[in-house]
C-alpha cells in the first residue's frame, strides 16, 4: 500500500542570529533571494512536488510570515481600481487557502528536532 505525501512541514522558529542585523525586524523566511521571498521558493518546489498542507512550526515575531500568505483584500482592491492587472495577479499568486495552511508556535527554542 502506497502512502503520497501531501503535508510538509517547515520549522522557521529560529531566530536567524547568521543574518543578523536584517533578521533583527524582519524574519529569515520572508527575506527576498532574487525575486521572491525565501520560503515561497521552498512553498513552490513543494507544491510542484504535490504538496498540498503545509506547517509553519514559528516563534515568537514571526508575525509577518503569516500576513505574508493572508489576503489583502484593501491592497486587492486598489490594484484593480488602478488597473494594475499584472501586480494584482503576482499578489494573488501568494495567497493560500486557509485549509491548506497551519501555524503552531513553538514556545521555547528547544531545537529542530522538537519543533518537527
Amino acid at each position: 500500500m502506497k502512502h503520497k505525501v501531501t503535508t510538509a512541514i517547515f520549522p522557521v522558529a529560529g531566530q536567524g542570529t547568521r543574518f543578523l542585523p536584517a533578521t533583527k525586524s524582519i524574519p529569515k523566511e520572508i527575506m527576498w533571494l532574487v525575486d521572491q521571498k525565501l520560503v515561497q521558493y521552498a512553498i513552490d518546489e513543494a507544491r510542484a512536488t504535490g504538496i498540498k498542507e503545509f506547517i509553519f512550526v514559528t516563534s515568537r515575531g514571526k508575525g509577518t510570515l503569516e500576513d505574508c500568505f493572508d489576503e489583502a483584500p484593501k491592497l486587492e482592491r486598489s490594484l484593480c481600481k488602478k488597473g494594475k492587472a499584472e501586480l494584482l495577479s503576482v499578489l494573488k499568486s501568494t495567497n493560500m487557502e486557509s485549509n491548506a495552511i497551519a501555524y503552531i508556535r513553538q514556545h521555547q527554542a528547544m531545537g529542530l528536532g522538537h519543533a518537527v
